[in-house]
């Protein structure tokens, strides 16, 4: 193909692929979009026409496939650089002073060289985390431009002005590395921006930085007015970046605009195939890599659906992708013309993803305790209430689809690496929005131990004597709150799978609490089948009940922390959680199962509702911060000066660096 042909032919033909994508039944419009991605392909080259086939049964087959559609000639589409401004610090001396006091912005080590965890690998699996990190730093620079298109070159001028002895720059930069990026939220719910004038775009860096939500809503109503449905379609799903065309928008997909960046990802993932010693694992390196080669959701879902099966594998690697930052397509649920207009044109909103990377040492002892809920996830679904209203991803009988590993790491990147307040304790993926759940692929639950391993012993008491129960000290078992997450990551395998998205902003509000509130359900259940005993069965309680109070209100784009208020509120009304005049909590353990089982019916229904005006009713009903928030806070904050963390990556970076000197 000539090369002034090949933008036109992809701009084709990811307008085509989001057609599809978006198509409301995703499981019946499979063979169609396999056709259409079969016929774009052909357009390109006869030859290049074996897209994906027999997904199911034929690895070969699919292997194959990508590999011819990998080797297609392309050139990289860059979104228009951001312009370069002349960036001015904007936190003075004595903030950045108290912003990076250890005891502010607290550390977390990953794995360090000569960690026993690596020192067993086999040499081939040494040699391949080389390439997983090196894969890792890479998406570093793509979240970066995901969040924000100024955050490379307001790095760079950090780095410029730190090298030259500028102290305040050189503060500024550590906090930018820890939170990922220019603009981010502390434990306080306090916005922090580094850059003087430049708060936090509406449209984060996947719309242009200077488009606003009605405008946004408008454009659309326009396009779709003109028949322009293919280009909406393509606006509107997970994967692409916007940008202005006129007075139209367009959309890239990441393969296209981040080109350059998937495609040394790609190769290094190859090169870690080649020394694996799993033959699982390294199958999945290559079909990840060829789906960062090619602009289609099927190579995407057929890696999801290849990494959702890794149970016995000796690394872990994992992109993920999560959708809390695209505020625009949230925002689309609350315009009922245009929601109206998308509906009949069959186009479903998918909110952007952002992208992070793990890169881990799977721990078999500590995998094999989370194993054990294994068993009881068909007895967990048919449990959840209004069951036979909707299907669930975890059928009440039969094989679960579910794996789960307990993880090492060496490093977490991007988004799931970003610490803004807090950084994630373990993931559930892929979410219910991914095409690999609908070709019959499950998913994973992938805990890091690094994280929820690093509070000590005295600091767990200090809080403990500020804000529990002296009687309940003896229940609290930091432990505990792993067991908790357990509960929640599998919970986000069961209820409702579709519809969610017409929640809009409270979507995954509304799913985070669902997950907290079966948890906590099922806890009667787990400790009668034996996984918990009674002891344990009234840690779990405590510590949820303990840990659930926070330092600030939240900001309602905080998902997983407006569900924490949300929840102490009603365990309040109901009785579960009292509150004396001194901000110390007192838990009546009896009374937080029943409480939790009425909360967890009742996100439920609001999933099932697909309501926007329902779900904000239910979230504002709760979503109150009262005097008793506020004293536990002020305890809280009393013992505990941390505002935000920093993750080192000692092991990680040493690997990349022997990496990046074999390859001299």
């Amino acid at each position: 193909m000539a090369k002034n042909n090949i933008h036109g032919y992809y701009n084709n033909k990811t307008a085509q692929i989001g057609k599809d994508f978006n198509k409301l039944d995703i499981q019946t419009n499979l063979n169609v979009r396999k056709t259409n991605f079969q016929k774009a392909q052909n357009v390109n080259n006869t030859e290049n026409n074996t897209a994906v086939q027999n997904t199911e049964n034929n690895p070969e087959k699919v292997m194959a496939g990508l590999d011819s559609l990998a080797s297609i000639n392309r050139v990289a589409i860059n979104r228009p650089e951001a312009k370069k401004e002349d960036f001015a610090l904007n936190l003075s001396t004595e903030e950045l002073q108290k912003r990076t006091d250890p005891d502010v912005l607290v550390t977390t080590t990953m794995l360090k060289p000569g960690a026993e965890q690596y020192e067993k690998l086999a040499d081939g699996d040494k040699e391949a985390l080389k390439h997983l990190v090196k894969a890792g730093k890479i998406l570093e620079n793509i979240h970066l431009k995901l969040d924000n298109e100024n955050n490379i070159p307001f790095k760079n001028f950090l780095e410029e002005k730190a090298a030259k002895g500028d102290k305040d720059a050189e503060m500024s930069l550590k906090l930018f590395n820890a939170q990922k990026g220019m603009n981010a939220i502390d434990t306080e719910s306090n916005m922090v921006e580094l850059a003087k004038g430049m708060p936090e775009p509406e449209g984060k860096g996947f719309y242009p930085q200077d488009l606003g939500t009605e405008e946004f809503h408008n454009i659309l109503i326009n396009m779709l007015e003109n028949g322009e449905k293919d280009e909406v379609a393509q606006i509107l799903n997970q994967r692409s970046v916007v940008v202005r065309n006129g007075d139209k928008l367009e959309a890239l997909d990441y393969t296209e605009i981040y080109h350059e960046e998937f495609g040394k990802m790609a190769d290094e993932l190859d090169k870690a195939a080649e020394t694996s010693t799993n033959s699982d694992f390294a199958e999945y390196m290559k079909l990840q890599a060829n789906a960062l080669r090619v602009a289609d959701p099927m190579a995407d879902a057929v890696a999801d659906k290849k990494w959702a099966t890794l149970q016995d594998t000796p690394l872990e690697f994992t992109i993920t992708r999560e959708s809390y930052d695209d505020t625009f397509s949230t925002s689309i649920s609350e315009n009922p013309k245009l929601s109206k207009m998308l509906e009949d044109a069959g186009i479903r909103v998918y909110a952007k993803d952002s992208l992070g990377c793990r890169v881990g040492i799977v721990n078999k002892e500590s995998t094999d305790d989370l194993l054990k809920i294994k068993q009881f996830l068909p007895k967990m679904a048919a449990m959840m209430p209004y069951n036979d209203q909707y299907e669930q991803n975890i059928k009440p009988e039969g094989d679960s689809k579910q794996t789960m590993v307990d993880v090492d790491l060496l490093m977490l990147a991007g988004d799931c690496g970003a610490y803004r307040g807090g950084v994630t304790l373990a993931e559930n993926l892929p979410n219910d929005d991914k095409l690999s759940l609908s070709i019959g692929g499950g998913r994973r639950n992938v805990y890091h131990r690094q994280i929820r391993l690093g509070t000590t012993p005295e600091k767990v008491q200090q809080k403990l004597d500020a804000v529990l129960d002296p009687a309940q000290h003896k229940l609290y078992n930091p432990e505990a709150d792993h067991w908790f997450t357990i509960g929640h990551e599998n919970t986000h395998s069961l209820g409702p799978t579709q519809g969610r998205e017409k929640l809009g902003k409270y979507e995954a509000i509304i799913e985070e609490h669902k997950a907290d509130m079966g948890s906590i359900s099922f806890v009667d259940m787990l400790t009668e089948e034996g996984m918990y005993t009674p002891e344990q069965r009234e840690q779990i309680l405590v510590s949820y009940a303990t840990d659930n109070f926070l330092k600030a209100k939240p900001e309602l784009s905080q998902a997983h922390r407006v569900r924490s208020v949300m929840q102490t509120q009603f365990m309040i009304r109901e009785g579960a959680i009292e509150v004396n005049d001194e901000g110390k909590i007192h838990v009546n353990i009896d009374k937080v199962v029943p409480a939790a089982k009425k909360m967890l019916a009742e996100a439920v229904r609001i999933q099932l509702s697909r309501d926007v005006n329902e779900a904000e009713k239910y979230v504002n009903e709760y979503f109150v911060w009262d005097e008793n928030c506020e004293k536990v806070a002020e305890n809280l904050k009393s013992i505990s000066k941390k505002l935000n963390g920093n993750i080192e990556t000692p092991l990680a970076d040493q690997l990349a660096a022997e990496a990046d000197e074999k390859a001299e």
